[in-house]
């Protein structure tokens, strides 16, 4: 039987893909778990694996081209088989289709294609069947995880396309059989959805000047449609503060300077004991770490640091997870390479998403100082500036200082004023004192 192929969410955010490139032609056979396409996302170019097998009847789009999430990309059958037919069942509610607008949205789908396609499709157990015979329908990298796991696939509930069993059943699965019945069985809580504006944008009469025009890229699109949400329904406050970062600097310059000598290959940066400041910062005052949920207010146990990358088509935001857990060797070694895999878009889900705080540093720009958008749901965003020599009043004389402007906005459904004040100073102390990044 025929099977139509159709455009995954492989982002937590993704609402539609670019085909970046077909690797596969009609007429073409194609096993289950093999890479057919590489999609563009609002955050990488990503692999897309096929959950089905046969041959390439029919390539609905072609590349370069745009396609929504849940729609038609392909049809895969035996040799031979009609496309359309397949093609017909979609009005139907397309069961036997690879993802719907609803399902292929979820979190743990994104996963699933990242992971399975960074796997060895190779090594793959071979199908199961429950226990009337009837062929049970799983990612390779479900059957991987189930097996080394000694899972019978038949006792799993899949909850991906048409009901076939994805990475996150079996890992569910899994942690039900060690964990109380009261944890396996709690709903998952999300934050609370952002609603678009009321009215559409309206864009007002072109300049009188010759222009170009070029589609925007999915990752730009992504970012001014949710700007455009956050702006419209988050009520915003900022608190400056100005810190002394003499102190350091001078830490900063003995850090690296021992590093070298001991020959070890990590340099700290500014940005980096930023990070790890604001990392014990929301350890320490943990109404900071939070998200805004309806008439709940989400506090979390971890902390999660998303550091804000310009790329030249938008920004992404890689996550350091655990911050407050990690060294500033550990924190300068994954900040480079989180940013390195974003230039080169090949960021996976499990790589960016999920913080629950983000910082975003222009000051290698010269920004002396600015405000930073939000991240939702995160309740707060640092926006710092560049390190520079300015004069300063100390003691009653006039001298020289080192200083850096920094701005915290914050959501004000979640965070008062004082708790962001009170957030700020334990920064600012760590800073002025960078010893007590170290303990």
């Amino acid at each position: 039987m025929a099977e139509v192929i159709t455009m995954l969410a492989l982002s937590p955010t993704m609402e539609e893909g670019t085909i970046a490139a077909w690797l596969k032609a009609e007429g073409e056979s194609v096993e289950e778990g093999e890479i057919i396409a590489e999609i563009e996302t609002d955050k990488a170019t990503m692999e897309m694996e096929s959950f089905f097998e046969g041959t390439v009847l029919k390539v609905l789009v072609k590349d370069g081209d745009t396609v929504p999430v849940g729609a038609p990309m392909a049809v895969i059958g035996e040799a031979g088989e009609d496309p359309e037919e397949a093609l017909a069942g979609l009005g139907g509610g397309g069961q036997a289709t690879q993802g719907s607008a609803d399902d292929a949205g979820s979190e743990d789908q994104a996963a699933e294609q990242a992971q399975a396609s960074s796997s060895d499709t190779s090594a793959a157990p071979a199908a199961s069947s429950d226990t009337d015979g009837k062929r049970i329908k799983a990612s390779p990298l479900a059957r991987r995880i189930a097996a080394d796991n000694d899972l019978d696939l038949a006792a799993v509930k899949g909850t991906g396309p048409g009901g076939r069993i994805i990475r996150a059943d079996v890992e569910d699965a899994i942690e039900s059989g060690a964990s109380s019945a009261a944890s396996s069985s709690a709903p998952a809580r999300q934050a609370a959805p952002v609603a678009a504006p009321g009215e559409p944008l309206v864009v007002g009469e072109m300049p009188d000047a010759s222009a170009s025009f070029e589609p925007m890229s999915q990752m730009r699109k992504t970012i001014a449609r949710r700007m455009t949400q956050v702006w419209a329904n988050t009520p915003f406050f900022y608190l400056t503060m100005e810190i002394d970062m003499g102190p350091a600097m001078a830490k900063r310059k003995e850090f690296n300077n021992d590093l070298a000598a001991a020959e070890v290959d990590a340099k700290i940066s500014v940005n980096d004991m930023i990070v790890k400041a604001c990392a014990l910062a929301l350890r320490d005052y943990p109404r900071m770490n939070t998200a805004y949920a309806g008439d709940e207010l989400a506090t979390f146990d971890q902390v999660h640091i998303g550091v804000a990358v310009a790329l030249d088509e938008g920004l992404i935001t890689p996550t350091l997870r655990d911050a407050d857990k990690k060294s500033l060797v550990a924190i300068s070694r994954e900040t480079r390479e989180l940013a390195t895999k974003a230039r080169d878009k090949k960021l996976k889900p499990g790589e960016y998403g999920g913080s629950t705080f983000s910082i975003s540093n222009l000051g290698m720009y010269g920004i002396d100082h600015f405000q930073a958008v939000i991240n939702p749901p995160e309740s707060g965003i640092l926006a710092c500036g560049a390190v520079q020599q300015v004069p300063v009043v100390k003691d009653g004389e006039l001298t020289v200082g080192t200083r850096m402007k920094v701005t915290l906005t914050c959501d004000h459904r979640a965070v008062d004023g004082a708790i962001g004040a009170e957030f700020l100073r334990r920064i600012k102390k760590m800073l002025e004192h960078p010893t007590l990044l170290l303990i």
